[in-house]
């Protein structure tokens, strides 16, 4: 595999984590992300696919905690959190790919093709057709999600874990 940073010179630096902070990684060596529609990613992300970026293993640090070992089947081990349950990889001998939600900036990876079509829920072709809703528009919509206190760790590194409620916002 190639590693794809996306310009030329050093690559660059990539962090993330799972949604509560108890577990945070950094990397510099990524490659092609991807969608997985097959049932096992189904189920282990609950979502409609896994979207993942294959990521060299020996550039990537778990700097904070460990991530728990779900092994799904004989060939794969799935990693989370074992606090939120956040799912963070899919591994396989000494491959490994990153839940690419799990970076601090997921809009850094973009996929470049799909896996295992044939589990393909039959809708996710029509999403990109439904309609929109613009909470800022429904104001009883907008003034509720003003008063959400999120308890999600902030996408960037933090110098402690857990963090104060205050430093959560």
């Amino acid at each position: 595999m190639t590693t794809d940073t996306g310009s030329a010179g050093p690559a660059p630096v990539h962090t993330g984590g799972c949604q509560c902070g108890a577990i945070r990684f950094r990397c510099d060596g990524v490659n092609a992300a991807s969608i997985c529609h097959c049932r096992m990613c189904q189920k282990a992300t609950g979502g409609l696919y896994g979207a993942f970026v294959n990521v060299d293993p020996e550039r990537l640090t778990w700097t904070r905690g460990y991530r728990k070992i779900f092994r799904s089947s004989t060939v794969a081990l799935r990693g989370f959190c074992g606090d939120c349950g956040t799912p963070l990889t899919w591994e396989a001998g000494a491959e490994i790919a990153l839940t690419i939600g799990s970076f601090d900036d997921p809009s850094r990876f973009k996929p470049k093709y799909q896996l295992e079509i044939e589990s393909r829920v039959p809708y996710v072709h029509d999403l990109a057709d439904l309609p929109v809703r613009n909470n800022d528009e429904d104001p009883a919509v907008a003034a509720f999600l003003a008063s959400v206190v999120s308890h999600q760790h902030p996408d960037h590194d933090t110098p402690r874990w857990p963090l104060p409620p205050e430093d959560t916002r």
